[in-house]
């Protein structure tokens, strides 16, 4: 099923995801062809008429246009009856109800689709001056898949100047330090510890120490990557550490809850058993790097069982990054865990070992210290091979790996502690009830005709013919759009509740502070005050050089272009957009004395039973003409503005998952989440919304349980294409030191 991709085209079997009138989610196997700018639709592989004149036909069932207005998401796996699928949907900025629902069967497959839609959609946004008319303000041509045999439009742009094209070859746009310090290596397995950070009051924040182990591993990134997401009977050919593993809850594409009990045999003797609820996330990057992370959390429906001493994981996960021309992987297995023992003076020096023993699992050390069954010798012994058969027959239904008996006696064990709970649970199903009574069709894309008729797979018999537990509804189910930020808030508020993880619903409170935009948040360059902004050193990050075009070499920025002056901390029930317009702001105080003071206002906004914005204000006194990438961008349509505007991130305190969650590397924020411009006499607002992404919404999720501890700094700036708008410009950047959620202002109506 891999697709062929060329210079400009990109073609191969695809999983066309539809919805039925009751909601439930079905694929049908089409054949795409995306050229330029057209996406064809065809139901078996074409073929040239000219070869066989008798068979095949070059005409598409259907096709669309690919333009600046499409959006593509990445929607991460779904299992589809017993099939894993990773889903990616197109759809229009200007009519979110026109979107188009695609599958691949793996996950390079899915990101070598969305990358070519990416570059087909952000082509003609290389010229603003022949784009100057916003997406919402053309004669809309609707995305769904027509049925006609005309060709698209094919007018030859520039692919240097698209966007998306120019990928940077350094793995992070940040200086920083190492936290690691190596301490040892076996077996090839080379073992780091990690620096403790320290809170504003000079103690640490967690005791338990963080170990990492790097290993190098015979096999591709995505076949590693399998292997850890699998939980089935074949990973004990390699993981001597788990006994059994279960999916709890699928709450997305990227998140879930899973629950693993630990094989008794390599722990200490004495030793009671020991499992783990975790809260797992995954994510891709472009360099084709898997991102896998866990942290403990708490679910009603797992709770601690009997015989089993629940550990606590602090943090922890895998990042297996390609080497070797995609041969080799190497591959960073990271813990911080509370074994829970009893004993404080076994703390230490046990649970140390204990940790080590588990790291083992990628290079083979046992707890003997003899060489046994590990990942690396298990792609060795395959040729850096994968079967995936198990993956895909079913390993995201839910509670696999459990016995009916055990089911039975953890419902008994359970009883009484959910008795009290079961008016919390009604509800919570019928806030999921309503939520997915409704699905975002997409039947109108495709004709009624062909709803029966799908592409046969090879396997499957074979496929089918395996027994698994049934589909869980919820992921069958297409929510409503409209309840996807509240859905995934209720979930988490559901799921998670541990120490140094904050159910942010349950801290908020009424606050009687008046809400003046623009100073709700204080100022404090010292960065001693917990709950503070400063800005950051802008040489900390990395920008394109003059030469960037021929070198790919990128320099330490020199300064900003802005001046950050204010910023705001808030919630509120619903998104609050256009900050800069209200009145009283400091926006307006400026726009009423008349001054040429000119504002670029980032409002990033978390939804959830309680939204989130975390708005920055950067001024400059120059003329915006003096700046002509500058000018174009505050002129120029959306769909220009989402192909240029970036953001660098960088977590400079705080626990290493969350470092690995959000990473350093700078992205183009438009191209992954929904941008709302708000322009006015004197500003230019963005209003980010991270509900538009699962993978947004997953990072910010877990950003928000550390918050406290964490000193976030970013920096802002145009994407520069061309030679003329080189070297690029830092707009501005920001640091916050220690933001607290019980200390946002509330917004009152």
């Amino acid at each position: 099923m891999s697709g062929s991709q060329k210079e400009g085209r990109m073609e191969g079997w695809l999983y066309l995801i539809r919805s039925n009138r009751i909601g439930l989610q079905y694929s049908r196997k089409r054949y795409f062809i995306l050229d330029d700018h057209c996406l064809k639709n065809f139901k078996s592989t074409p073929l040239s008429n000219k070869q066989f004149p008798c068979f095949g036909s070059k005409d598409p069932v259907r096709s669309a246009n690919i333009d600046g207005c499409i959006r593509v998401t990445d929607n991460g796996r779904e299992s589809i009856h017993r099939k894993v699928l990773f889903i990616f949907t197109l759809y229009n900025t200007s009519n979110h109800n026109d979107q188009l629902k695609l599958g691949a069967s793996s996950p390079e497959e899915a990101a070598r689709w969305i990358r070519s839609l990416q570059e087909a959609a952000s082509k003609e946004c290389s010229y603003p001056e022949v784009n100057m008319i916003g997406c919402s303000k053309r004669k809309w041509q609707s995305f769904r898949l027509n049925r006609n045999k005309e060709r698209s439009r094919t007018n030859s742009i520039d692919w240097t100047l698209c966007s998306s094209i120019n990928t940077d070859l350094v793995t992070a746009d940040v200086i920083a330090p190492s936290p690691w310090t190596i301490f040892g290596c076996q077996n090839g397995l080379r073992l780091f510890k990690e620096a403790k950070d320290r809170d504003v009051h000079g103690t640490k924040w967690d005791d338990h120490p963080a170990i990492m182990a790097v290993g190098v591993v015979d096999g591709t990134s995505e076949a590693i990557f399998r292997a850890l997401m699998s939980l089935g009977p074949s990973r004990s050919e390699w993981d001597f550490c788990l006994f059994r593993g279960s999916v709890v809850e699928h709450l997305d594409g990227h998140n879930d809850i899973v629950h693993k009990q630990l094989n008794s045999e390599w722990l200490p003797w004495g030793m009671r058993q020991r499992d783990l609820l975790l809260r797992r996330y995954w994510r891709r990057e472009d360099d084709g790097t898997y991102v896998i992370l866990y942290h403990s959390v708490f679910h009603k429906k797992c709770q601690p069982r009997f015989g089993y001493v629940r550990a606590c994981l602090k943090s922890g996960g895998y990042v297996i990054s390609p080497v070797n021309k995609g041969k080799q992987s190497v591959v960073k297995h990271m813990l911080a865990i509370d074994w829970k023992f009893w004993k404080s003076y076994v703390r230490s020096s046990s649970a140390r070992s204990i940790t080590i023993r588990m790291l083992g699992r990628v290079a083979g050390i046992s707890p003997t210290d003899k060489v046994v069954s590990s990942l690396r010798e298990y792609f060795k012994a395959r040729q850096g091979n994968y079967i995936v058969s198990e993956y895909e027959s079913g390993e995201l239904t839910r509670d696999i790996g459990l016995p009916q008996i055990e089911k039975a006696d953890f419902k008994t064990e359970a009883k009484t502690q959910l008795k009290n709970e079961n008016s919390d649970e009604q509800d919570l199903a019928e806030e999921l009830e309503k939520s997915y009574s409704i699905s975002a069709s997409i039947g109108e894309l495709n004709d009624a005709s062909d709803e029966f008729f799908d592409v046969p797979e090879p396997s499957d018999w074979s496929e089918y013919g395996r027994s698994s537990s049934d589909m869980h509804l919820q992921e069958q189910r297409q929510p409503r759009l409209s309840t996807a930020a509240n859905l995934v808030k209720k979930l988490h508020d559901l799921a998670v509740q541990k120490k140094g993880y904050m159910d942010l619903q349950d801290l908020a409170r009424e606050d009687s502070i008046p809400c003046c935009y623009g100073s709700t948040l204080p100022k404090d360059p010292s960065c001693n005050l917990a709950c503070s902004w400063t800005t950051a050193d802008p040489s900390t990050f990395l920008i394109r050089g003059h030469q960037y075009l021929s070198d790919h070499q990128k320099v330490k920025a020199n300064g900003t272009l802005m001046q950050m002056v204010a910023a705001d901390w808030l919630k509120s029930d619903k998104r609050e957009d256009d900050l800069g317009g209200r009145p009283g702001s400091i926006v307006q105080k400026y726009a009423a004395q008349g001054g040429p003071e000119f504002f670029f206002i980032v409002n990033i906004q978390v939804p959830g039973l309680t939204t989130y914005n975390l708005a920055l204000y950067y001024m400059m006194n120059t003329a915006v003409e003096d700046n002509p990438l500058l000018e174009s961008f505050i002129n120029g349509d959306d769909a220009y503005r989402n192909s240029r505007f970036k953001l660098i991130p960088y977590i400079s305190k705080g626990s290493w998952i969350v470092k690995q969650s959000v990473g350093k590397k700078a992205c183009l924020v438009g191209q992954a989440l929904e941008i709302n411009y708000f322009r006015g006499k004197n500003y230019l607002e963005l209003g980010i919304d991270i509900g538009s992404s699962t993978v947004a919404r997953g990072v910010v999720s877990l950003v928000l349980g550390y918050l406290n501890n964490l000193v976030i700094e970013m920096a802002f700036l145009i994407q520069a294409n061309t030679p003329e708008e080189l070297p690029e410009v830092l707009l501005g950047t920001c640091r916050f030191n220690h933001l607290d959620a019980t200390k946002s202002v509330l917004v009152k109506p």
